[in-house]
């Protein structure tokens, strides 16, 4: 049920004939109150699409109605006609389910530098209002998948009743600015616009802005939240942001699993650390090595190239007093050679990295994938 798991919520998913695929392609998820507090965190990339220079508007007074995402086409870099298409798909959603467009966020995926058929758009709007029901979390997750291969949702229920719900999409592109891909979260519980802004920074900073397939940002990543208050409890902030943060780890490793041709599931985790900025930059430079990537993929437990990427960083450590496990063999301790290489078993999916920098407590733990034959085919083909 995804993001009608909470009470206060309808959604929809339905073809409104944008992918030559046939597939669903148009999702509506309408909050029916009583409140309609959200917020959303976008990209930090200074090249944005359209549907994100609209939402940014939206979310500024922390009000909004309904969530449209349409997949086939990312409506960036399509000027002025491609913002008026986003404006009259706010409208053509204001107009069905009697609210402001000025409270419609609006989220695109697919390829940049394509103008989206505005009439289908509007139709497929009609359609996804006329299909909404508060059981149809999987087809509006459905609705918004590009090159993965299946939807992504997550729910939790606490013991307090409320609820928060959420679903995602993204295989590709999968690098931090603030939020990363698409993702909506929803839940019943009682709390104000700000209340969620915080929770949902606190959320995603741990999270989604870990999550580092390959190093590319997208120009349309949007994760909003929005609250209908219809469970009349207020939870504890706290408690809320934990379990936000959740659902937001559990979205984001299904979003790792399902990275586009990806064959290792991949955790670099930095220990030892003198601040937490440093452990995520040391993390975030090895899952951006391709030589470490394509090690991986090749099942290959060269360390050296771990301790390579980490060298490029401006993270204070010792650079030979570093150590270096590899799925719980340790291969490398103060800079040198300690167990066989050979000992590592890069067989399985997951894969652990553990890197000991020795300068401080702190931690962090980066999620990314291997570089494979199969990544790299399908976006030389991506827009044919």
């Amino acid at each position: 049920m995804s993001v009608t798991a909470p009470s206060g919520f309808a959604a929809s998913g339905v073809v409104a004939g944008l992918k030559a695929s046939g597939k669903r392609d148009l999702a509506l998820v309408q909050n029916l109150g009583p409140l309609s507090a959200a917020a959303a965190v976008f990209t930090t990339n200074r090249c944005k699409a359209n549907p994100v220079l609209w939402s940014e508007r939206v979310i500024q007074d922390g009000v909004v109605s309904a969530i449209v995402l349409n997949s086939g086409g990312a409506n960036c870099y399509t000027g002025a006609q491609g913002f008026q298409t986003t404006h009259a798909t706010a409208e053509a959603v204001a107009e069905q389910l009697g609210v402001s467009a000025g409270d419609v966020l609006v989220c695109s995926t697919g390829l940049i530098g394509e103008q989206l058929p505005v009439d289908k758009l509007v139709a497929g709007v009609s359609s996804a209002a006329a299909a909404l029901a508060t059981d149809a979390g999987l087809g509006a997750a459905e609705a918004i998948m590009t090159t993965d291969t299946r939807p992504k949702e997550s729910v939790h229920r606490s013991t307090d009743g409320w609820t928060i719900g959420g679903m995602a999409k993204g295989a590709g592109m999968l690098a931090p600015g603030l939020a990363t891909m698409l993702v909506v979260l929803t839940t019943d519980a009682v709390l104000r616009s700000e209340q969620l802004d915080a929770a949902l920074r606190s959320a995603t900073r741990v999270t989604f802005d870990r999550l580092d397939s390959d190093g590319c940002m997208s120009t349309n990543d949007t994760v909003a939240l929005l609250a209908s208050g219809a469970s009349g409890v207020e939870p504890d902030e706290v408690a809320f942001a934990l379990a936000l943060t959740e659902v937001c780890r559990d979205l984001a490793e299904q979003l790792q699993a399902d990275a586009e041709g990806a064959s290792h599931d991949i955790a670099i985790e930095v220990v030892g650390a003198a601040s937490e900025e440093d452990a995520v930059t040391v993390g975030r430079a090895v899952s951006r090595s391709n030589l470490f990537k394509a090690a991986i993929f090749g099942n290959d437990p060269n360390w050296g190239r771990v301790l390579a990427a980490v060298g490029t960083t401006d993270a204070a450590f010792d650079p030979y007093g570093i150590d270096v496990a590899i799925n719980g063999v340790q291969i490398c301790t103060g800079g040198e050679p300690d167990q066989p290489r050979d000992l590592v078993d890069l067989t399985p999916r997951k894969v652990h990295i553990l890197i000991d920098l020795h300068a401080g407590e702190e931690t962090a733990t980066i999620l990314t994938n291997d570089l494979t034959h199969d990544y790299v085919h399908e976006n030389s083909a991506y827009a044919s």
